[in-house]
C-alpha cells in the first residue's frame, strides 16, 4: 500500500476561461470544476486509478464538504476531527494552459490533532511499502514535523517520499529521506542557493546547476530527487546518477496537480520494481497527462503516453568542477534508455 498525509487539504473550485484573464474585469467561465484537493489526497487520487491500493490521512471533522466530495471519488481515506471547515482553494485556467491559483489559509491544527494525525499515520505505516509526506504545514504544525516523523517512521521498513516547500522542507532534509520531488525554487532553497540562478540556467537549455544541486542534496539525504520543472521535463537523481526525461507533445489545460501527478507516478513505478529511468518516465507521463486535463481531475493509465518520453541518463557519477556540463538534449540527440 502507499500512504499519503495530506496536513493542509482543500476543496478545489477551478474556473475554465475561453480568453485570458483580464483583471479589474467581468468575464464569464466556460467551464467550472469543483474537486477534493490537497497534495496527498491527489498523489492518492492518482495511484487509486492506477489501481493500486492506497489509503489518505487528513484533518477533516465530520460532515466537512471535503469528506463528503472524497467519498463520491470512492478514496480510502482516515480522518481526523478538528474545528472549522477545510479551505477552498480557486484556479483559473486559461485556455493556453496558463493557471492563477489562489490558495486560502486552512484551520489550524492544535496539538492534539497534530498527535492523533501522527499516531494514525505510524499505525496505518505498519503495512506500507510507501508513505508520502505532501504538502504546507497549517498553523499550529512545527516546521520540523515531516523531519520528526521520518524519524519515527524508519524502524517501521516503509519508504519515505517528502514533497513541501519551505521551511518545512529545509527542516525535513537535515536527515535521511528515501525521496524528495521539488521543483527548481523548492531545490534551490533546500540547498541555500539562489532560486534565480537555477531558472536563468534551466531558460538558457543548461542543466549542470539542478544536477550539481540535486546531486548535493541526494548526497545529503542518502536517497532520491525528483526535480520537476514543468513544460522542461523533470531530473531523477540519485547517489549513483542522474537522468533526463522530457514530456511528450500535449494540449495543456491546467497545471494544478501535475506535480503531485509525477509523485504519483514515481510512487506506482517504484511499487512494481522499475528501476531509474523507468519510475522518471513514469513521472513525466503522469504529470504531462494531468496537465492535459482540466481541474485537478487524476490521471488513469489509459491517458498516459509512455512511448513518446525519451529518457537520457545525464551522469553516473556526481558532476565535478571543470567537468562538461549537461544540457537540455535535443530530440535527434537524445539516447533513450
Amino acid at each position: 500500500m502507499i500512504l499519503t498525509l495530506t496536513a493542509h487539504p482543500s476543496l478545489d473550485r477551478t474556473l475554465e476561461l475561453a480568453a485570458p484573464l483580464a483583471r479589474g474585469e467581468v468575464q464569464r467561465a466556460v467551464g467550472v470544476r469543483n474537486e477534493p484537493g490537497g497534495k496527498g489526497i491527489n498523489v492518492s487520487r492518482v495511484i487509486a486509478a492506477s489501481e493500486m491500493p492506497t489509503r489518505a490521512i487528513l484533518p477533516a471533522h465530520d460532515g466537512d464538504p471535503l469528506l463528503t466530495a472524497l467519498q463520491g471519488v470512492g478514496l480510502e481515506i482516515d480522518a481526523v476531527g478538528v474545528s472549522g471547515d477545510v479551505r477552498t482553494n480557486i484556479t483559473i485556467a486559461e485556455a493556453d494552459g496558463t493557471t492563477t491559483k489562489i490558495n486560502a489559509p486552512g484551520p489550524a491544527l492544535d496539538a492534539d490533532a497534530v498527535d492523533a494525525l501522527t499516531g494514525l499515520l505510524l499505525d496505518r505505516a505498519a503495512d506500507a511499502a510507501w508513505v508520502a509526506l505532501c504538502g504546507s504545514l497549517p498553523a499550529g504544525v512545527p516546521d520540523d514535523w515531516y523531519r520528526t516523523l521520518a524519524d519515527s517512521l524508519a524502524p517501521l521498513g516503509c519508504r519515505v517520499a517528502i514533497d513541501t516547500s519551505g521551511a518545512p522542507l529545509t527542516a525535513a532534509v537535515a536527515g535521511p529521506v528515501d525521496l524528495i520531488k521539488p521543483n527548481e525554487t523548492e531545490l534551490a532553497e533546500a540547498c541555500g542557493l539562489d532560486p534565480a540562478v537555477l531558472r536563468a540556467a534551466l531558460a538558457a537549455g543548461d542543466l549542470g546547476p539542478i544536477v550539481a544541486a540535486s546531486q548535493t542534496m541526494a548526497e545529503r539525504i542518502g536517497g532520491s530527487v525528483l526535480a520537476t520543472l514543468g513544460a522542461t521535463g523533470a531530473i531523477l537523481t540519485t547517489t549513483g546518477g542522474s537522468w533526463f526525461a522530457s514530456p511528450p507533445p500535449i494540449v495543456p489545460r491546467s497545471t494544478v496537480g501535475a506535480g503531485d501527478s509525477s509523485l504519483a507516478g514515481y510512487l506506482i513505478a517504484a511499487t512494481r520494481g522499475d528501476d531509474e529511468p523507468g519510475r522518471l518516465r513514469s513521472a513525466v507521463a503522469y504529470g504531462a497527462a494531468a496537465t492535459a486535463l482540466p481541474g485537478t481531475q487524476a490521471p488513469r493509465p489509459e491517458h498516459l503516453d509512455l512511448a513518446h518520453i525519451p529518457v537520457t541518463a545525464l551522469s553516473t557519477s556526481p558532476v565535478q568542477a571543470g567537468s562538461p556540463v549537461p544540457t537540455i538534449p535535443t530530440p535527434t540527440g537524445l539516447s533513450p534508455e
